[in-house]
């Protein structure tokens, strides 16, 4: 089913490029659209690469940027592939970069799922946002060469959108503000946008699963599933990253979805595969070879990585790695004229840590989900692996779920997605990942169990009464659902001695990521709060003609109420600050930090 057909005409006064980048730990994607007011939009893909050399071009182009000493790029994407194979870059004293998208997880998928020290680093006099600049600033160029060669009047097209491009920008299920912070960072950086608040809203962000999702419901989903009441699981299998999201339809014309559950997401993707094949090598298959050489060994995996890491098939395979010449000879650990024989069980227990990721989270989506989830698509590069994809469908079958791969499902799920993301935007209701709120003090109550335990922590305000920290006030629940224009309220009282201090309001937002749905204390699970953002706002307005108020020990003191209203619905956090004037509510906007 394609949707093209029922997608409305451009509404705008005037054209606008969309542009939306795939960044993936290994390889990369572009797709774009042109808008011009009154025709239907169309998503283009980008097929053209500096240094590919494939007819008809090729959708996806490898994230590898070579710097040299002093931190300049020297070459990127297929050209810097080149230069690393061929020895050049080695030559050179050029430092390859790759899988740096990776240095932007969050805290929370840290050591327990990958070491820091697992991760290619990154060059001293480089940051990851410096990085990622980079290579938007790439993928950016590569765009407009692309549309100006194959469209007629490409360069009037591009100075006419000059100021008018709008970049959606793909992440993982499991990013979250601040690594959205550091993408928008890197976008300015590279000269998408201006460092200003109209050039922040020209970037924005889609999840790799919801992208996934408006790749499928435009190629391939069949009219048994896309229906009201119907709902499906869509499990992106990427480099690094496994994301998995899942969804009800709720009607057709037009289509409306809502996602049912968390989303998912395991540091397990394909680029882990390359990694345990490397490990197994050095560390057993050919220690004590001819081979056994950290250098000769990743030649070897670099063999692995584009034929047998590709089309495995079956543990009843004999998979040979084809890497020298026929002087390279070692019988006893089956290398002959050149070539590695590995058995069919060595090659998919490289596999096996990926699948099992997989199919756990796939169980814990349809535990949180509450319905019955009988349509799985599995998208992304890794997803081709049919090794991968047969083991995996028959892990389902006794669940009744039924796995199966959209048309194209290697190479452009998550540009292609986001492209409709912003074109078609199917998803209005989403699910929260974690609880959401605030660290507080509250009033201490002697009669209460929880705050006698807490009677030394006891203190004083600036009122005179008695408080206890460490209280949290929960404003959204984990797994709750909520539509974009659902707004949700933490409400403060703001108490100080110096009034000039009250006109500025920081409010930090806290993030709870244990399982206890009515926490209230901090210091029960403290490892499991963190601050997630820092939400500021300048209430001069608020605070102008407050007098001071004496408090229970005779002393001054200024108190302002106030709300800080948020957003958790859209792909990113928004929020205000609210307070009450004269019985009427007023409004201003907020800015959102976090700690990056």
């Amino acid at each position: 089913m394609s949707l093209n057909s029922s997608r409305k005409p451009y509404q705008g006064s005037r054209r606008q490029l969309v542009l939306a980048f795939d960044i993936g730990t290994t390889f990369s994607g572009i797709s774009y659209s042109i808008l011009d007011p009154g025709e239907v939009p169309k998503i283009r893909t980008v097929t053209t690469f500096p240094g590919q050399t494939s007819s008809g071009g090729d959708s996806k182009v490898p994230s590898i940027l070579c710097y040299d000493g002093d931190g300049i790029v020297r070459a990127v994407g297929e050209e810097a592939r080149q230069y690393c194979e061929s020895g050049e870059a080695e030559e050179n004293g050029w430092i390859k970069v790759e899988w740096f998208k990776l240095h932007l997880r969050p805290k929370a998928m840290g050591p327990s799922q990958i070491e820091d020290e697992r991760i290619p680093p990154l060059p001293e006099n480089r940051t990851v946002v410096d990085v990622l600049g980079d290579f938007l600033a790439y993928l950016y160029g590569c765009a407009k060469d692309f549309i100006q060669k194959t469209h007629g009047a490409g360069e009037q097209i591009l100075q006419s959108v000059q100021d008018d491009t709008v970049f959606v920008l793909g992440h993982p299920n499991g990013w979250e503000g601040a690594q959205q912070a550091k993408m928008r960072q890197a976008a300015v950086c590279a000269g998408l946008v201006p460092d200003t608040s109209e050039g922040h809203s020209r970037v924005s962000f889609v999840t790799e699963g919801e992208a996934s999702l408006h790749y499928c419901v435009n190629n391939g989903l069949s009219s048994d599933v896309i229906k009201a009441g119907s709902n499906v699981m869509i499990v992106d299998c990427g480099g690094g990253t496994i994301d998995l999201s899942s969804f009800s339809f709720k009607a057709i014309a037009p289509i409306s979805v809502e996602e049912i559950a968390p989303t998912g997401c395991r540091l397990q993707g394909a680029v882990f595969v390359t990694q345990r094949a490397y490990d197994y090598l050095l560390n057993e298959r050919l220690k004590g070879s001819s081979f056994d050489d950290p250098q000769d060994i990743q030649h070897i995996v670099d063999c692995f990585e584009k034929t047998i890491k590709r089309r495995f098939k079956s543990s009843d395979e004999t998979a040979y790695i084809r890497f020298g010449t026929a002087r390279d000879d070692d019988p006893d650990f089956d290398v002959k004229r050149g070539v590695l024989r590995l058995n069919g069980p060595e090659v998919s227990a490289l596999f096996e840590p990926s699948l099992e990721a997989i199919f756990g989270a796939i169980e814990e989506q349809q535990k949180l989900s509450q319905k019955h989830i009988r349509d799985v698509f599995m998208v992304g590069g890794f997803a081709a692996n049919d090794w991968l994809f047969n083991s995996l469908q028959e892990r389902l079958r006794p669940l009744h779920m039924n796995l199966s791969r959209p048309d194209g499902y290697t190479n452009k799920a998550v540009a292609d997605g986001g492209l409709s993301f912003y074109l078609d935007h199917f998803v209005s209701t989403r699910v929260a990942r974690a609880t959401y709120g605030s660290r507080c003090s509250t009033r201490f109550d002697p009669s209460d169990h929880e705050h006698a335990q807490r009677a030394s922590q006891v203190f004083l305000n600036a009122t005179g009464y008695q408080y206890l920290p460490c209280a949290f006030s929960a404003v959204l629940k984990k797994g709750t659902s909520v539509t974009e224009n659902r707004e949700f309220t933490c409400g403060f009282t703001r108490t100080v001695q110096d009034g000039s201090q009250i006109g500025r309001v920081p409010v930090d937002i806290t993030c709870y990521r244990g399982a206890d749905q009515d926490t209230e204390w901090t210091d029960v699970e403290p490892d499991k709060f963190e601050t997630l953002c820092t939400v500021t706002a300048d209430m001069s307005e608020a605070a102008h003609g407050l007098s001071p108020r004496i408090g229970k020990l005779g002393r001054l003191y200024y108190s302002i109420n106030f709300q800080v209203v948020l957003l958790f619905g859209l792909t990113e956090l928004k929020a205000y600050v609210a307070w009450m004037e004269k019985g009427h509510e007023k409004r201003t906007p907020a800015t959102i930090v976090y700690d990056t």
